[in-house]
């Protein structure tokens, strides 16, 4: 059994001066239980914990990390840049640099704003929606997460003809009630939806590859129905790759199952690490916003050379020496290993290098409501026996394991072999 002394100190004294003790509610460990482990340095596909106990990482640092952590050309251009200042609060030749290496794996766009997340990236994507139709209304859908703004942190109404209510406490009715939500899935709701509320619907947005609350992934039909619904109506279809952006090519997952949206968020993997999201899409749309036209959008620290010579230094070596087929493999030995144990729940739904156990028999779930608590429960009592093997699995089990091009057969093969002998108990 592992000693957690000092990450238990440390959490005991954050209590005192973060609410909770925690920047990001789900460090908190709320659903396994316990107090969060702290951690002090990493190095490709493991780090340490502030009591010296070494993990392989199947977080990375929720998805940014792909090459693993502190990789070395990484470090080196974030260290060159920050030599030459942290920020300018103006502009510089990097952000055209990283500009036109975003575009070059965007080919359908020629524009791109960078700001400095993710959540910022769809809240502006909103706005140039709302900017360029004139209307009001979003549809997003059940199970998707968008980050925290007002107008997305909401659930479901009563019907197709109620509008959503907030999902958080200090988000007044009248901003739940601009999104309308939609269950995954779904060609007949969405259709109804738009009879009823189509010419006052901006935009339609949807993670392509859902993998925030489990790993929804959606049928081609269902997201080309999106497509077509959207453009017969006159809405913008708004695909959110702040995860999936990068993640399985040089490029988004649209590009891959060959439907186009007009706005597309980025972040995480663009950072290379550190803070950064973006928006690409068509000049027509993209140059509405400010200074060139008049949907206002502003942030100090977007465009931040040192975040973008870090995702400049990132997509550099994922466009010259492509990771994503030997992470596919891996992913696939993994559910290899699993199913060769024959425990039948002994399971794992996977796209490229990302990776979510559901630990159940059933099928796999394209929708929230359908998700197994059985899977979620089996997930939560092995957790710390997990990381007490040296496994630091995201600490949920609605959340998704993310491999990286540090990442080995061995430390995959090692997680499903202790995944096995824990359920087989």
């Amino acid at each position: 059994m592992r000693l957690y002394e000092q990450s238990i100190a440390l959490y005991d004294k954050a209590v005192t001066v973060i609410p909770g003790g925690v920047n990001s509610p789900v460090r908190a460990f709320k659903q396994v239980g316990g107090k969060p482990i702290y951690f002090k340095k990493g190095s490709g596909s493991g780090f340490e914990d502030a009591d010296g106990n070494k993990y392989v990482d199947y977080c990375q640092s929720w998805g940014p990390l792909i090459l693993g952590h502190a990789r070395p050309e990484v470090i080196e251009a974030v260290q060159k840049a920050a030599v030459d200042g942290l920020t300018y609060g103006a502009c510089h030749q990097g952000e055209v640099d990283a500009a036109e290496l975003v575009l070059e794996a965007f080919p359908e766009f020629n524009r791109v704003r960078f700001v400095s997340s993710g959540t910022e990236a769809v809240m502006t994507a909103l706005r140039v929606a709302r900017g360029a139709t004139g209307r009001d209304l979003i549809v997003k859908f059940d199970g998707g997460y968008h980050g925290h703004s007002d107008g997305l942190l909401v659930k479901a109404g009563s019907g197709l003809a109620t509008f959503a209510i907030a999902g958080s406490s200090g988000i007044p009715a009248d901003i739940a009630h601009t999104t309308l939500v939609l269950p995954f899935d779904d060609e007949e709701m969405v259709s109804e939806l738009f009879k009823l509320h189509g010419d006052n619907i901006a935009a339609v947005i949807i993670e392509p590859l859902p993998a925030n609350n489990g790993l929804l992934e959606q049928r081609k039909e269902f997201l080309l129905h999106l497509r077509n619904v959207t453009s017969q109506y006159g809405s913008l279809l708004i695909f959110d790759e702040v995860i999936s952006g990068f993640r399985m090519t040089f490029g988004g997952y649209w590009q891959m199952i060959g439907i186009q949206p007009d706005l597309c968020t980025l972040g995480k993997i663009i950072g290379g690490g550190l803070p950064v999201g973006a928006l690409v899409g068509q000049a027509e749309t993209m140059d509405l916003l400010s200074p060139l036209g008049n949907i206002y959008q502003a942030g100090t620290l977007s465009g931040n050379p040192v975040s973008l010579a870090a995702g400049k230094a990132t997509l550099s070596i994922l466009k010259s020496d492509p990771p994503y087929q030997r992470m596919d493999d891996m992913g696939k030995h993994f559910a290899k290993c699993l199913a060769d144990s024959g425990l039948p729940y002994a399971r794992v739904k996977q796209a490229g290098s990302l990776l979510w156990l559901y630990l159940d028999d059933s099928e796999f779930p394209r929708k929230a409501d359908a998700i197994s608590g059985l899977a979620m429960e089996r997930f939560t009592k092995m957790y710390w026996q997990l990381l007490d093997k040296g496994h630091y699995l995201p600490p949920s089990s609605y959340e998704v394991l993310f491999l990286s091009a540090a990442h080995k057969m061995e430390d995959v093969e090692r997680l499903a072999e202790d995944v096995v002998g824990l359920l087989g108990v």
